[in-house]
């Protein structure tokens, strides 16, 4: 697909940061070679997700690249990437009811091509059905008014967008079995959510395993994560959540380290067709125990 704001930000990002380094500056140096301070370099050059939308001066971008001696096709590209990062996405309008943790993943998802999901808790948003999103955003946001819970869900509902897009986003989720044991919202929610992973499943950009109870330890512990795919490596980033905010890692080390868990449990779990089986037998189990509760 075709390269966002945000990819251009980044990749700007990683270039000042390359020019620096090949420079042979520190922050603070190469802030007052053009007159501004060392927080205002570190912005310029850090990969912060849904920092995209912070003033990026093309003037001071040009001054850096040209105070770390780059060549001017070098400069000319940095330049043109900051002429060019701004972004505008379709959650600014919904800013009051989403929380600031979470701005950051609907900018890189807005560009994303995957993302690689090991879920020990819950549906992952992208493939949560309405009654379901419902059921969780209820439990986890104990503080929101009934009108402000049903735009989280809305706002939750128009990021699957993205896997209808063209070309679509491929997501690989990973589920414990615990995710199809909790009841969440009750056995009908449950039959209903089930119901569509199967069916979600058979698309061609969704791929859905199942992680077992009889597979044992796994290389991820107790920790659910995703690893939010860019048009290269380079653009990947980790997202976790807990309970005040959310962590985006971007270190290689970090990535290597949840790529190779994420491999590690795509090896332990069940086949996409086998999983897929699982899901549908328990998803008839909430079928017949809500049947029983009419």
């Amino acid at each position: 697909m075709a390269e966002g704001p945000t990819t251009r930000r980044r990749q700007m990002a990683a270039e000042l940061r390359r020019l620096r380094d090949l420079a042979g500056m520190n922050l603070e140096d190469a802030g007052r070679a053009v007159g501004v301070s060392r927080a205002t370099v570190n912005r310029y050059e850090a990969l912060e997700p849904g920092k995209s939308s912070y003033g990026v001066k093309w003037p001071i971008v040009d001054a850096l690249c040209r105070t770390y001696g780059a060549t001017d096709a070098e400069r000319e590209a940095v330049v043109s990437l900051a002429k060019d990062s701004k972004v505008q996405g379709w959650w600014k309008t919904q800013s009051d009811v989403v929380p600031e943790h979470i701005t950051p993943l609907l900018v890189l998802e807005d560009e994303a091509a995957e993302e690689l999901h090991w879920a020990n808790t819950y549906v992952p948003g992208l493939l949560q059905t309405r009654a379901y999103a419902t059921a969780v955003i209820e439990a986890t946001e104990t503080r929101a008014e009934p009108d402000d819970i049903k735009r989280m869900v809305d706002v939750r509902l128009r990021r699957q967008e993205v896997l209808k897009r063209q070309p679509p986003m491929h997501v690989w989720a990973i589920l414990d079995e615990a995710v199809l044991r909790r009841t969440v919202g009750g056995p009908a929610v449950m039959a209903e959510q089930l119901a569509h992973l199967v069916t979600s499943g058979r698309t061609a950009n969704i791929d859905v395993q199942v992680l077992p109870f009889e597979a044992g330890a796994h290389a991820a512990e107790s920790t659910a994560f995703m690893v939010v795919r860019g048009a290269e490596p380079s653009l990947d980033v980790v997202h976790t959540s807990n309970l005040t905010g959310a962590l985006y890692l971007e270190k290689p080390a970090d990535l290597e380290r949840h790529r190779i868990v994420f491999e590690y449990l795509r090896s332990q779990a069940l086949d996409t067709s086998r999983s897929s089986v699982m899901i549908a037998a328990i998803s008839a189990e909430y079928a017949a125990r809500a049947s029983r509760k009419e």
